[in-house]
């Protein structure tokens, strides 16, 4: 297996947050977290994305625990639904910033540049751009370090049509190179274009993991949509 969660645990009052929660993932998933508002789906993320520390619990990739975190989040890449750019500074120096960090050379920021069709807003400050462009810019920014599993918290969220395809493009592109994907997601047709596997949480606790033709079918479906 790639990542292993065991026990994960992040309360904030009595009902909200998440609760004692274990799951595998195997190289190469592509796994939408569906459920409720407050159901702890950005809460699980957070933490696999090491935004946020767990109450108790354990997360490894590839060996390497979350506790380790200079050497965790070179190995998971974090796009949140509210992109976290610098909005008074450049593409580029954006990728600049988070490329010292990750501690990647400068020809990675050309690269990710030409590969997300960036190079005419180079200089463009984030804050000019539209929802669309800074969405491609922070996934661009999570894959500087070229890590091997990717978060997208509402990778969708707010954007058009053809916005929408194009970030299904981007996803599916990215999965296809052998990087492990997962995402969360209100919308039953993305669920469907996308995920090979689907975890449903309520109230803060698993209550469905399988594939998308059972979830279709399930309570936990119905319970969410209809």
């Amino acid at each position: 297996m790639q990542l292993e969660v065991r026990g994960l645990t992040k309360v904030y009052d009595k009902k909200s947050g998440l609760h004692p929660t274990s799951f595998k993932v195997n190289k190469g998933e592509f796994i939408a977290i569906v459920g409720h508002n407050g159901a702890g789906k950005s809460t699980l993320l957070k933490i696999l994305g090491s935004w946020i520390l767990p109450d108790s619990g354990q997360v490894l990739v590839d060996g390497i625990d979350l506790k380790n975190r200079l050497a965790f989040v070179k190995l998971v890449g974090f796009v949140p639904e509210t992109p976290n750019l610098f909005d008074f500074f450049s593409v580029e120096y954006n990728l600049k910033l988070f490329a010292g960090f990750f501690q990647v050379p400068s020809s990675r920021i050309e690269e990710i540049l030409k590969e997300f069709d960036l190079l005419p807003f180079r200089k463009k400050r984030i804050q000019v751009l539209s929802k669309g462009l800074k969405q491609r810019v922070s996934i661009g920014r999570s894959l500087l370090a070229d890590p091997p599993v990717m978060l997208f918290d509402e990778p969708t969220v707010g954007l058009d049509f053809e916005m929408t395809k194009e970030v299904y493009r981007l996803l599916k592109s990215i999965h296809a190179r052998g990087k492990t994907i997962i995402f969360t997601s209100h919308r039953p047709e993305e669920i469907r274009t996308l995920a090979t596997r689907i975890l449903v949480l309520h109230q803060g606790n698993m209550v469905f993991d399988g594939p998308p033709d059972e979830y279709f079918g399930s309570k936990a479906y119905k319970d969410l949509y209809l």
